[in-house]
């Protein structure tokens, strides 16, 4: 089962552009990644900029409208994610309450839809894009 971990940090939809974390909570953050990494879980792992670099593009009357940020509605947003495969639901809530994260961060654990969690009708539509699909990773865990 794939997993993404999505880091919420209170107060990055207000971090000015270029807002970097300091050298003391980077470090801490390598070594959980590090971690993740040695345990064969860890399958794609980023930080992202701050909303204020951004852009969000609604879709008002189906036509495309671009708002570059900071989004001033926004009350939480990502600052990253780390992509796992592991067993369960409960073991990457483990992995998720091991992180090194500060009182001012929420992580958010998703499971990721795979193809056979869809309806038949839903999988023929998507047999017609094989290559589009899910590609097999080289961690085995499942």
């Amino acid at each position: 089962m794939r997993f993404m971990m999505l880091m919420i940090p209170k107060g990055y939809e207000k971090a000015a552009p270029g807002a970097m974390p300091d050298a003391k909570g980077v470090d801490a953050m390598m070594k959980y990644n590090e971690s993740l990494q040695k345990a064969g879980v860890l399958l794609a792992l980023d930080g992202l900029h701050p909303p204020s670099m951004g852009a969000r593009i609604s879709f008002p009357g189906g036509k495309a409208k671009v708002t570059d940020g900071p989004f001033t509605e926004a009350k939480e947003v990502l600052g990253g994610y780390w992509m796992i495969q592991v067993k369960s639901k409960e073991e990457a809530i483990e992995w998720a309450s091991r992180c090194p994260a500060s009182e001012n961060e929420v992580i958010e654990v998703r499971q990721v839809q795979e193809f056979s969690d869809f309806p038949a009708d839903v999988q023929e539509v998507l047999g017609k894009f094989p290559e589009l699909q899910e590609q097999p990773t080289q961690n085995t865990r499942s």
